[in-house]
């Protein structure tokens, strides 16, 4: 039985949300806080295994509330956001402080409209329950961007390569360190990062702040340049394709893939089909199994392919699914990716077996 302690300052969301969770012999709400004090004290009390945390809450915000308990006595923490930018930007530095994930309310009438999303809410604290915890050590304010590195890349792969990077829980942060490892020098990047629609574009700024390369949402038909980043919209899947001067984004609003769009699998099979041999693979932490098959297909098509190793992972599961089915080339702790990437990109293409 999952232990759950709710944090929120409306009492009709606190009622709410115990409704939600509570799921007979797997999950339970043990007590609900309305402000930081109150859920201190029911931390000390109930020993709860996991926090669902409101960003917004008077007095001391969920963002201080959430850097004390990491710090004190750490816990997997959901972090309640509201669909704003300003939602948005305070749930992505909760991330960095440790939260293991968010749910998004609605903008409009965030308490009913919160009820057709009960089981996303139980699986992510589910999710949570399983998570690694980030060691506090990592609790740092964004800075300036990483320092440029040297390359000398040959001018043909920063031409024809590209690298595809998919992600889930934890890889807001993960996304993070491995884009602000690599210099502007490099071959286009697209990515998906499981994300709703309205926290993509916020993420996308957020990454352009800190890194040394250009990094944006994708926008349909829009061509891949080198020094580029691109990250799916949280309403379509992202897919490249080649154009008359190159790679370009092409953007699907069609069916979810392993339930996600953006899902990983359709951007790695576009690359596999389109890339191959030229580009390279990453998958980083994530629960399921959404990318597993995409990076087979480009594993066989001649991509080097790299996983996130699991003593990294907030969540080992699509990178698992992934070298579980021989779709990985190498497996690599989180902070050496950036390096391996350069590596690889200084290499030949392999031949296709």
């Amino acid at each position: 039985m999952i232990k759950v302690l709710v944090v929120d300052d409306s009492a009709v969301m606190r009622n709410l949300l115990t409704e939600l969770i509570n799921e007979p012999r797997a999950i339970r709400v043990v007590g609900s806080a309305a402000n930081a004090a109150e859920a201190e004290r029911m931390i000390d009390r109930l020993h709860p295994d996991v926090l669902t945390l409101d960003v917004e809450m008077p007095g001391t915000d969920g963002l201080q509330l959430l850097e004390r308990v990491m710090h004190t006595r750490p816990l997997p923490v959901v972090m309640i956001s509201g669909l704003t930018e300003r939602g948005s930007d305070i749930t992505f530095r909760a991330l960095e402080l440790g939260a293991v994930d968010f749910v998004a309310k609605p903008r409009r009438d965030p308490i009913n409209g919160l009820r057709p999303y009960a089981e996303e809410i139980r699986e992510k604290i589910r999710t949570a329950h399983a998570a690694r915890l980030i060691a506090p050590e990592r609790f740092v304010a964004g800075g300036a961007p990483a320092p440029a590195l040297p390359t000398a890349l040959d001018p043909a792969v920063l031409r024809e390569g590209l690298v595809l990077i998919g992600a889930s829980t934890g890889g807001t942060e993960a996304i993070k360190d491995v884009l602000t490892a690599l210099p502007e020098e490099m071959p286009g990047i697209v990515m998906v990062q499981h994300m709703p629609e309205m926290f993509t574009a916020s993420f996308a700024r957020r990454l352009d702040s800190l890194c040394n390369m250009r990094v944006k949402e994708a926008e349909q038909g829009e061509r891949i340049l080198p020094g580029h980043a691109y990250l799916a919209p949280g309403h379509s899947h992202l897919a490249v394709r080649r154009g008359p001067a190159g790679y370009v984004c092409e953007l699907q609003r069609s069916e979810p893939v392993n339930r996600h769009r953006p899902s990983v699998d359709v951007l790695f099979h576009s690359g596999a089909q389109v890339v191959g041999p030229r580009g390279l693979g990453v998958i980083l932490t994530g629960m399921g199994k959404d990318g597993a098959q995409g990076m087979l297909a480009m594993h066989r098509s001649g991509m080097w392919t790299i996983g996130q190793d699991k003593e990294s992972c907030v969540v080992y599961g699509m990178p698992r699914e992934a070298a579980e089915i021989g779709a990985v080339d190498e497996v690599v702790p989180l902070g050496q990716i950036g390096q391996r990437i350069l590596a690889r990109l200084r290499q030949p293409a392999r031949r296709i077996h």
